[in-house]
């Protein structure tokens, strides 16, 4: 008697700069990860399933059907592993915020490597480091040579590094987004259906987070922002009018207003919306519409009450934001440490 097996696909799922709630995130998809696991052979998950990287680099190139690749690339070990995994992978998908535009880690990128690591290592608050002790690449010991990954000036996207085939976006992704991308890849791998065109935007929407927004936008000028914790507001009407800086306008929708519907203002996590290449711009350009004032001291006193612009603007897309590229051409590189430095 012959028993005849059937070879299913292989899944890789990887983590990189990142906090781990995209990880987190594959599990929120709860009962449906058995689901998962009957249509995918899961070759490489180290943060779950104790895989090693040279089971990696044992496979054949192209082995892997499917990679989601969360985290942005900080170090040379993240970028060893995004040039490992595209090899192995046929489709190698940027999955979560900080693959897709770097987010939080990617604010780092108004600063310099330097400054960071001083601030880390000297001069926080909270650091005792008399003798200024820092991590070094190459440690020679009695028991052999110890190594640490290169720590980056900048940090990148994972399509700043290697070639990406999709994008799903979110901090994290939506649970039922996940699961709607795996269920489109099974459906494509076990029916032989076309792949999406290259680049797309999985997961996510064709509009803006405003448009599934369920509170009334009324239209209104805004003469000064507010904090969320600094009023009480209407459950019904939109944030933005009541002066508290949404993103909703700059964002692709796709997560369902979630944060906007239990009144926290939406943060800009889905990335810009369609046909709009810089999400910090985007919302600039939407509240020089709703501004009420047309005198220059004025404009200055409302704009003051937004607490940290870049932070507020570019908190998911510093990395690949026209404001990185500016800043990334203005750069010299310090003989001594081999460090970027922003020039004036």
């Amino acid at each position: 008697m012959t028993t005849r097996l059937r070879t299913k696909p292989k899944l890789a799922l990887y983590w990189a700069a990142s906090c781990g709630g995209c990880e987190i995130a594959v599990l929120d998809i709860e009962e449906k990860i058995l689901d998962v696991d009957a249509a995918f052979d899961i070759v490489f998950w180290p943060v779950a399933l104790d895989f090693k990287v040279k089971d990696v680099e044992a496979m054949e190139d192209g082995e892997i059907d499917i990679c989601l690749f969360n985290g942005a690339v900080r170090n040379s070990d993240n970028e060893e592993m995004a040039v490992l995994l595209r090899r192995k992978a046929k489709v190698l998908v940027a999955f979560g915020s900080c693959a897709y535009e770097g987010c939080i880690p990617a604010l780092s990128n108004t600063t310099t490597r330097t400054a960071t690591l001083d601030w880390v290592y000297r001069d926080s608050p909270s650091t005792i480091n008399p003798e200024d002790v820092r991590p070094q690449e190459r440690t020679e010991t009695p028991l052999g040579t110890l190594r640490l990954p290169a720590f980056w000036e900048k940090v990148r996207s994972l399509d700043q590094v290697v070639d990406v085939d999709y994008y799903v976006p979110g901090c994290p992704p939506q649970a039922h987004q996940i699961w709607a991308v795996l269920e489109t890849v099974i459906d494509i791998l076990e029916h032989g259906k076309p792949l999406p065109p290259k680049g797309s935007v999985l997961g996510a929407g064709d509009r803006t987070c405003c448009d599934e927004c369920a509170r009334t936008r009324e239209e209104k000028r805004i003469t000064k922002f507010v904090r969320p914790h600094e009023i009480i507001p209407d459950p019904d009407k939109c944030l933005l009018d009541q002066g508290i800086l949404c993103m909703g306008p700059a964002t692709r929708s796709g997560c369902g207003a979630l944060c906007v519907s239990v009144g926290m203002p939406c943060r800009g996590c889905y990335g810009p919306p369609p046909n709009s290449k810089d999400q910090g711009t985007k919302m600039v350009a939407a509240l020089a519409s709703v501004i009420d004032s047309k005198e220059p001291e004025e404009i200055d006193r409302i704009l003051d009450g937004i607490v940290d612009p870049i932070g507020t603007f570019y908190r998911f897309s510093m990395a690949t934001a026209t404001l990185a590229g500016a800043a990334a051409r203005r750069t010299t590189v310090d003989a001594e440490t081999g460090d970027e430095r922003l020039t004036p």
